[in-house]
């Protein structure tokens, strides 16, 4: 019998001229975690969505558990035992826990034994530690719950061999411990995992064996305990690289560029949003939001801008700006520019080009029927310059790029119109350490400019080391600032779960 769980041999696959896969080989051996790094477009995703039955290779061969396999859709993969929990839940939000768990389940007959399925949830939850109420709908669990009934129902159907792609994303150090715990029990109980992370702190805690991919191909395979972090950092680029993060320190403005003084926004079926929030943010700053997803930041980035109701007083230089709309606010001259979460929906448009998606942030500041092409043109060559934005040219489609690249574009067009203050949502989210490294390198730039800037981010070893103060949100409330050279990691995460530091 062999001892690997997966053997890959020789696995390519291409769209089009890009070879995503050049005869990527591995092993995943029994009960083991083996940690998959690389830069973003160094072929992670479609590596493992080959393994998982989303891709079809072009050539190579998949082995599982010593016997070849072809697989032709996600069932094939799910009936060899191989389960993926993908970085966005792939769950039906009405749905209680029990029911995403079981669905698809053929069941014989008319009938179901919901009894039968139970006890045979709970012995899983009591073999890997797991505990989530059953009858709880999906839409009321938090990130780390959701992500639980992922891992369950992949158990559920059988699955040995599971992929995690980015399953740290957006929790907190509790949280990511708690699943760390829960992933050692099912390597101590036969299953085998591969983790995708871009943290490589939780890589060297948590893995066995380290696999690395650059520009398709592997660049190579270390134990865990025979490397540190700035090796693998340097597998992932092809050189050295430092792993920290710079903390720039600037002159701060004497009075705040914005005074937020008792923020309040109610959803139409959520209840309160934004809780009495206040607080002041300065030029020369950057004043990091940290909080579990849902917590208020969405909301708080919508009011400010223009996009979400509320009652409170949010002064931007003396301007009130809850009774403006996103034009009025424009018209000012306030160069209040947001950066959204969701790159290709509220940030940019992914099937046009980069100097579409330029024009589309000043097309109407320009005066008579005529769109000047040719000024969009320039600076969209002056952002690639810039920024380092790779790309075969300016009238790529933007939705064709790596992420870290559609990132640089976001940040770039906003900068490039001068703001004074700016805020800045998940920047870093998905991102490799070096397309991190340049993110952090523009915002600290700005910040020596005298720019005011709110960061809001979910790794919280990012928003630790570039912040100047950190507000922590929890269900919209202001759970206390910070300052995260005083305040441990914990701490903070401890005020993010809503308990008082």
């Amino acid at each position: 019998m062999t001892e690997n769980a997966v053997e890959v041999r020789s696995l390519c696959k291409s769209f089009g001229s890009v070879k995503s896969n050049q005869n990527v080989s591995l092993e995943l051996k029994k009960g083991e975690i083996l940690a998959l790094l690389g830069e973003n477009g160094s072929g992670k995703s479609t590596f493992v969505n080959m393994l998982s039955g989303i891709y079809r290779p072009d050539s190579g061969k998949i082995l599982i558990y010593g016997n070849e396999v072809e697989f032709y859709s996600p069932e094939d993969a799910i009936q060899a035992g191989i389960g993926m929990v993908h970085q966005h839940v792939k769950l039906v939000k009405v749905m209680t826990a029990l029911e995403n768990i079981t669905l698809g389940e053929k069941q014989a007959g008319f009938f179901v034994n919901k009894k039968k399925i139970q006890k045979k949830i709970e012995e899983i939850e009591e073999k890997y530690g797991f505990k989530i109420p059953l009858n709880k709908r999906v839409y009321e669990m938090s990130i780390s719950e959701m992500q639980t009934v992922e891992i369950i129902k992949m158990l559920y159907h059988g699955a040995k061999i599971v992929i995690l792609d980015e399953p740290t994303a957006v929790l907190t150090p509790q949280e990511t411990k708690m699943l760390f715990d829960v992933l050692r029990r099912m390597k101590e109980a036969g299953c085998s995992i591969i983790i995708i992370t871009h943290k490589l702190n939780e890589v060297m805690e948590i893995s066995d064996r380290v696999t690395v991919l650059q520009k398709g191909k592997v660049s190579g395979t270390v134990k865990t305990s025979e490397t540190f972090q700035e090796e693998l950092a340097g597998m992932m680029i092809g050189g050295k690289v430092s792993i920290d993060f710079e903390y720039v320190k600037a002159p701060r403005s004497e009075k705040p560029v914005l005074e937020v003084k008792n923020l309040t926004a109610m959803g139409k079926l959520d209840g309160i949003l934004l809780d009495n929030l206040s607080f002041d943010s300065f030029g020369g700053e950057i004043l990091g939001v940290a909080g579990i997803v849902g917590s208020g930041q969405k909301e708080l980035c919508e009011v400010l801008t223009g996009l979400y109701a509320a009652s409170g007083s949010a002064l931007f230089e003396g301007h009130e700006l809850l009774h403006m709309n996103p034009r009025e606010i424009k018209k000012l001259g306030i160069r209040m520019n947001f950066v959204p979460e969701d790159r290709l929906g509220m940030g940019l448009v992914g099937g046009m080009d980069l100097t579409n998606n330029i024009i589309l942030r000043s097309y109407d500041s320009q005066p008579g029927f005529f769109i000047d092409r040719k000024a969009g043109d320039k600076i969209a060559k002056e952002i690639v310059s810039r920024y380092g934005v790779s790309t075969p040219s300016i009238h790529q489609s933007v939705r064709k790029l790596s992420g870290g690249n559609i990132q640089k574009i976001l940040v770039a067009r906003e900068i490039e119109m001068n703001p004074k203050f700016l805020i800045v949502s998940y920047p870093f989210r998905g991102l490799d350490i070096g397309s991190t490294r340049n993110i952090i390198a523009i915002l600290n730039e700005q910040k020596k400019k005298g720019v005011a800037i709110l960061l809001i981010a979910e790794d919280l070893d990012q928003l630790c080391s570039i912040s100047d103060r950190i507000m922590v949100l929890h269900d919209g409330r202001n759970m206390g600032i910070v300052d995260p050279r005083e305040v441990s990691k914990e701490k903070i995460g401890i005020m993010m779960m809503g308990k008082e530091a």
